[in-house]
């Protein structure tokens, strides 16, 4: 594990982990709270510092969980969470912000996402976000689960070209970002993070990844982790609660892919040849 984690710059010229820690489903069960905090502080402790949840993540207790984690601990991280839709109007931003900050036991988040497109104007939320940044509560701001046609709408109102990020769902078997989204955002050094970037788990039986993975002596999760560490721009999020898996994840980084191999993953799991409607989960 002697290679370094290789980064990707936001907009502001910030270097950020291009291999960091999701959260989704931790903090759903007391019982497993302690082993979710010690994969925390392995993310920590092997360089995976950008730690990803949501306050949706089972109501506010992933934060909570990551809090704990944390403690003592925060100026070694990139914090990300991200605001319900719902919430996103210019004071439910405010609060919405605020309680993420008091679970997490932070003065700031360094990224804050909108979840995804809803009801509230963009407008609103965009100048609730910046007005965040002007209290020092967030560092940056991007939004999750948009399309090019959101991205474009985004950069149409006051302030939305100032979108720090791009979060979706982007894996070997859902592919349809590289087709149009993917430049998109890379033309505009906006970077986007892979959600799911193993499909939890369901591509790992997949026989081309696992037989690929094999002639590097890595395990099929490493490959796909690989497949997305290979693109400009491009971070990859992986959750685990357990802290020899996310030490598996780090390995990722390490394997250097021939050209013949990336093309027989592209056999297996065929680039779009046309626009695919952004998917989530």
């Amino acid at each position: 594990m002697n290679d370094d984690i290789p980064s990707v710059s936001l907009p502001s010229g910030k270097e950020i982990p291009a291999l960091g820690l999701g959260t989704w489903n931790m903090g759903e069960q007391r019982a497993g709270e302690t082993q979710e905090i010690r994969s925390i502080r392995k993310a920590i402790d092997v360089g995976m510092t950008l730690i990803d949840t949501a306050e949706m993540y089972a109501d506010g207790k992933s934060e909570e969980v990551v809090g704990k984690a944390i403690t003592g601990r925060r100026d070694e991280v990139f914090l990300v969470s991200k605001i319900y839709p719902w919430n996103a109007s210019a004071a439910g931003t405010i609060e919405a912000c605020e309680r993420s900050l008091a679970r997490l036991g932070s003065d700031r988040l360094d990224l804050y996402l909108l979840h995804w497109r809803g009801g509230n104007p963009l407008e609103e939320t965009v100048a609730a976000f910046e007005k965040l940044k002007t209290q020092g509560k967030i560092v940056d701001w991007g939004v999750s689960n948009f399309d090019v046609d959101d991205m474009e709408e985004l950069f149409d109102v006051p302030d939305g070209n100032k979108c720090a990020a791009n979060q979706v769902l982007y894996n070997l078997s859902r592919r349809g970002p590289e087709f149009d989204l993917l430049p998109w955002c890379q033309e505009r050094s906006i970077p986007v993070m892979a959600y799911s970037p193993i499909e939890q788990g369901r591509i790992l039986d997949n026989h081309a990844l696992i037989h690929i993975a094999k002639a590097y002596q890595a395990t099929p999760a490493q490959l796909a982790l690989a497949f997305l560490l290979e693109r400009d721009g491009v971070i990859a999020i992986p959750k685990s609660a357990r802290p020899e898996r996310v030490e598996e994840n780090r390995g990722a980084i390490e394997l250097e892919i021939t050209e013949e191999d990336w093309a027989a993953l592209d056999a297996a799991f065929p680039p779009p040849s046309s626009k695919i409607a952004l998917e989530m989960l």
